[in-house]
């Protein structure tokens, strides 16, 4: 048993600018930018949301530009598990998440619980 939810929306860009593009979605979006505090983030701009809204973040990548979502788990191998059985696959474990893909093409991350209200809000798995 286990619990999942949609997590929040990441916007890649193939950017050399990082910074450029997170003002850029920042404006757009009505989101005031989060400072940086880790270095090891540097691939990563987060928008500063409420702790009961999705997560919001703009991140460098090397593929094309896209949107993707990202579900937050309480199990990352039982939610992978779930959505395999679904239909999706495996593409990337990168750090402590996988990256899928929908049966449809779409990319998509299953990472950790992220937010303050998960326990109470996320969605129960009964497998």
């Amino acid at each position: 048993m286990h619990k999942s939810r949609l997590a929040g929306f990441i916007i890649d860009c193939q950017t050399d600018d990082l910074d450029s593009a997170a003002r850029f979605w920042s404006q757009a979006l009505g989101y005031a930018l989060k400072p940086a505090t880790n270095p090891e983030d540097r691939l990563y701009r987060l928008l500063e949301t409420r702790p009961d809204e999705l997560h919001m973040e703009v991140q460098q990548v090397g593929h094309p530009s896209r949107v993707h979502l990202d579900i937050e788990t309480d199990d990352i191998e039982a939610e992978v598990a779930r959505l395999e059985q679904l239909g999706a696959k495996r593409i990337e474990r990168v750090h402590t998440w996988w990256v899928m893909e929908a049966p449809t093409g779409q990319r998509f991350c299953v990472v950790r619980a992220q937010r303050p209200d998960f326990a109470a809000n996320a969605n129960f798995w009964n497998r």
